[in-house]
């Protein structure tokens, strides 16, 4: 039974495994940055690659614990974003000066996440919950010498503190209510009262500012713009990701008996989100703020999807967002190059980029075509396959907006590539050194991008699993 439940816990223990050798190693030794960086990435690696192998579905601690393949698969997508932000910003990472703790925090951040995917019940997912979302805020202010990295973890931690409370508030309602905490039996004892239909608010309420949905968005733009790129990679990408992967569950496990409530609260909201994501991004010159707001406005794709409620809208979902991990990192991992070279952030430092630096040049534009979602980018069939999930369910007047939407998308994102291969900068851009780890990111990312689209039995893969 033992040798089970370490099965079981295997991504959990990998982690902490990690966690525990980086501290030691913290204490004992004294390495240099140059030689740390790549032992990190060798550990990030084999814990991605472990990931697949001695895999076990069930559940520990009276169902508080529970596993199965789509949680697996979860968790890979998690441990290959993770993966690759240690490549893309090796810049970075080689310039920090406490490069062991900042990775104990994001590990931490990753084993709550973990947690977060296999709860089963309401207590377990709040407290993963919380250890996912503290020490993202401290990394958040890692760069103790800029004000604006201060000001993204304060607005980060109150935001947090806030839905953290709601979310809170609205547990102790499902629990006063139906005597109960855990995911199989809650659905059983929903009755529809108005005092339960206030506490699934909340919880809504609670993912919204998680997943920085219309109107509870005001602050990301400053938190990304804020962050140093690799904690903004990280929020953007990992933490969305796990966010949604978790609302799935809530929606159509826990609260399944509440369809008709939740299916025209995520239409009011996926329309706030997609019109406002759209209208900010088109007025963004720094690319920190242009990639919040571009990621604003796919998490309301990912709310369209949501409304399929069916295992077409799970796997769709969960196929989008391993196309987001490769889209998005390759996106700020280039800009986070261009940026440490000239000191500039916003789109213009972007002009006649393509002249010196093709290989930068080209996995941008490929990132800025799948976010857009043109073929043959994997990014036009998440998209695709994310509107035909919700367009089950949806009328055909909604399904015209959406697509509509994704035309006003493609204009800002087009804009990008104006800039990187037909405007001229003003001061000619210099050929840009990217690190050997960097350029592999790059082209990991650029390759993902062109093939799991064209791949059919990814898509078929994770359909399997769901």
């Amino acid at each position: 039974m033992s040798l089970e439940y370490l099965i079981l816990l295997k991504a959990e223990l990998q982690i902490c495994l990690l966690i525990f050798f980086l501290l030691l190693l913290k204490i004992t030794r004294t390495i240099p940055n140059e030689k740390l960086l790549p032992l990190i990435q060798l550990l990030l690696l084999a814990n991605f690659v472990g990931g697949f192998f001695y895999n076990q579905s069930g559940d520990l601690f009276d169902g508080m614990f529970v596993s199965n393949t789509l949680i697996h698969l979860q968790k890979h997508i998690l441990n290959l974003a993770v993966y690759f932000i240690s490549l893309l910003f090796s810049g970075w990472f080689r310039r920090c000066l406490h490069l062991t703790e900042f990775f104990v925090l994001m590990l931490s951040a990753l084993l709550g996440m973990y947690f977060l995917l296999s709860s089963g019940n309401l207590l377990i997912f709040y407290l993963s919950l919380e250890l996912a979302t503290i020490p993202i805020a401290a990394m958040a202010n890692f760069e103790l010498t800029r004000k604006r990295s201060a000001e993204a973890a304060m607005k980060l931690i109150s935001s947090a503190a806030f839905s953290s409370g709601i979310l809170l508030f609205g547990i102790s309602l499902i629990y006063g209510t139906t005597g109960s905490i855990r995911f199989p039996e809650i659905p059983l004892l929903l009755d529809g009262s108005a005092l339960q239909v206030m506490a699934f608010v909340f919880l809504v309420t609670a993912f919204a500012f998680k997943l920085s949905i219309v109107p509870f968005h005001l602050w990301t733009a400053d938190v990304y713009e804020g962050s140093p790129a690799a904690v903004t990679a990280f929020l953007s990408v990992v933490s969305k990701g796990v966010i949604a992967f978790a609302f799935l569950t809530i929606l159509y496990k826990v609260f399944q008996p509440f369809n008709g409530i939740w299916y025209p609260i995520l239409l009011l909201l996926s329309i706030l989100t997609i019109v406002a994501g759209n209208l900010f991004a088109l007025r963004q010159q720094n690319m920190k703020r242009f990639l919040a707001f571009s990621s604003i406005a796919q998490v309301g794709f990912i709310l369209v999807a949501m409304m399929g409620k069916s295992p077409e809208s799970i796997t769709a979902i969960t196929y989008f967002v391993l196309i987001y991990v490769f889209s998005n990192l390759a996106a700020f991992g280039v800009m986070e190059i261009v940026a440490q070279h000239t000191g500039n952030e916003n789109r213009n430092a972007l002009k006649g980029l393509y002249k010196t630096n093709p290989l930068l040049s080209w996995v941008l534009a490929l990132a800025m075509f799948s976010l857009a979602g043109i073929p043959p980018t994997a990014g036009f069939f998440g998209k695709l396959f994310l509107i035909t999930a919700g367009a089950s369910t949806a009328s055909y007047g909604f399904i015209i907006f959406v697509a509509l939407n994704l035309v006003v998308s493609l204009y800002y994102y087009l804009l990008v590539v104006k800039n990187i291969f037909m405007d001229d900068a003003i001061e000619p851009l210099e050929k840009i050194p990217i690190f050997g780890s960097a350029k592999l990111g790059l082209v990991l990312c650029a390759a993902g991008i062109l093939l799991v689209g064209i791949f059919s039995w990814i898509y078929d893969y994770i359909a399997a699993q769901v």
